[in-house]
């Protein structure tokens, strides 16, 4: 099946140790370097901040999609997207851990956690990531 849409990026120089990712039509176009965190020297993203902000977005979208298919109002919205490299079991290669925090306003706790559930099914990141990544949902209603 075709696809939609076709985001395409490219990872040159070092790669995360002092590269630059940009996309076909430059408007991205960062340098990455590893985080102090990790003992690097920072001053650039990293693969890590890029898939959090990917997936904040997307999440927040299909959050937003699934209110207004249900005809839910819901206000002061956000997602933030935590997500950590972590060591694989064993210790070779390394696998991603995750926690989205999703704050909803204008509706009750079991409403927002509801919206929250059915984004995380639509949410492509979530979909791509199920069965592969640990992810912690938590919901704030505000």
């Amino acid at each position: 099946m075709a696809g939609i849409y076709t985001a395409v990026a490219t990872s040159t120089g070092e790669g995360r140790r002092g590269g630059r990712a940009t996309s076909d039509d430059g408007a991205l176009d960062v340098a990455l370097a590893v985080p102090a965190a990790m003992g690097g020297a920072g001053g650039g993203t990293n693969p890590e901040q890029l898939f959090a902000a990917g997936w904040a977005a997307c999440f927040h979208s299909a959050l937003k999609g699934v209110a207004a298919e249900r005809k839910v109002a819901i206000s002061d919205s956000a997602v933030v997207a935590e997500v950590s490299l972590q060591p694989n079991e064993g210790g070779v290669g390394y696998g991603l851990g995750a926690s989205l925090h999703v704050e909803v306003g204008g509706v009750d706790q079991p409403t927002a956690e509801a919206l929250v559930e059915a984004a995380h099914q639509v949410c492509p990141y979530s979909n791509a990531t199920r069965g592969n990544v640990a992810v912690d949902l938590t919901v704030t209603v505000g």
